[in-house]
């Protein structure tokens, strides 16, 4: 299968192209603004800002995909931003699917979006039930109502990751991991935080069995990827124990929240402190995705948390180093 990934340098791309290239039946290319963080993913490179449609369309013409992964986006939820500020999420995402629908040769899609479409509102009651959280989760109900209305000829299927981790992640390693690594992290009590979360490995793993599910069970509907809800706290705390060999320090809630404020108050005069009352929220709101059809089509995660942890922090070891300490 000839199978063209868009994003393949970013993070889930990354793990993703470990897979693709060491599968000897498939003939892969990844159209990415940035060159690959592994060197072997270069061969397989090709150059392409999504927003440039002549530049998409000439490689849809010359590759002639039949499967495309549509990874390529802006994640971030900075508060600043704007909607005009993810136009790879939409307009690029349009380039993407009008190039699809003037190609002759794709057979199927798997689109990115996320689970922010629809957040802190509860479990979605359907596909299309939209309640998006930050201009990012906007950007992409945007992207998923273009998909819905392209009238695609081609199979297509919607993922929706969930808070995604492992190797290559963007941020972790500058911000949670950082921290947990100087011993600065405290858990807000011990009353139960459930989460959607998923290991990288386990993403990788359930894209890789879209490419090959039968059509009836998967073709135009949404699938949640990721691992099964769990208390963060033992997500958490496992990564402290494999990185400075030590339990997070729990402190009562009532202190965090208090200390949140003080941060709201220095916010006001553009003092950065490490809690504002938007964190402690994120840090204390059970939110769960709805996994239940992703594991019924693709079957349970081969990754346990330990698993993922484990070789999370192996590959800290080789790239971030000081975020381990010997113990």
């Amino acid at each position: 299968m000839r199978i063209l990934v868009t994003g393949g340098s970013g993070f889930i791309g990354t793990n993703l192209m470990d897979s693709l290239i060491v599968h000897e039946t498939h003939t892969v290319i990844n159209i990415d603004n940035n060159k690959p963080k592994v060197p072997s993913h270069k061969v397989v490179w090709k150059q392409c800002n999504i927003l440039d449609k002549k530049e998409v369309d000439d490689i849809f013409s010359s590759f002639k995909p039949e499967l495309v992964i549509h990874l390529a986006a802006r994640t971030d939820t900075d508060p600043d931003t704007k909607l005009d500020d993810y136009k790879i999420n939409t307009s690029g995402s349009e380039n993407i699917i009008n190039a699809i629908k003037a190609s002759g040769s794709v057979k199927r899609v798997i689109f990115t979006s996320t689970q922010f479409v629809n957040q802190y509102h509860g479990i979605p009651k359907h596909d299309e039930d939209y309640a998006p959280h930050t201009v990012y989760g906007e950007s992409k109900v945007i992207m998923e109502k273009m998909i819905r209305g392209a009238d695609l000829k081609c199979e297509w299927v919607i993922i929706r990751p969930t808070n995604i981790w492992g190797p290559w992640h963007i941020r972790y390693p500058y911000e949670f991991w950082k921290v947990l690594s100087k011993g600065l992290y405290f858990h807000p009590g011990r009353a139960p935080v459930i989460r959607s979360y998923g290991y990288v490995g386990n993403v990788v793993s359930q894209i890789m069995g879209l490419i090959d599910a039968p059509r009836e069970k998967i073709n135009g509907k949404v699938f949640y990827v990721g691992d099964k809800p769990i208390d963060i706290y033992y997500w958490v705390n496992g990564f402290s124990v494999k990185q400075i060999g030590k339990n997070v320090i729990v402190i009562p809630r009532m202190l965090v929240k208090t200390l949140a404020i003080a941060g709201d108050i220095l916010a006001l005069v553009k003092l950065k402190f490490p809690i504002t009352s938007s964190r402690y929220k994120s840090m204390t709101n059970s939110n769960t995705a709805p996994m239940e059809k992703t594991f019924e089509v693709l079957g349970e995660p081969p990754y346990s948390l330990e698993q993922g942890i484990d070789e999370t922090v192996a590959w800290m070891k080789q790239y971030f180093p000081d975020l381990v300490k010997k113990h």
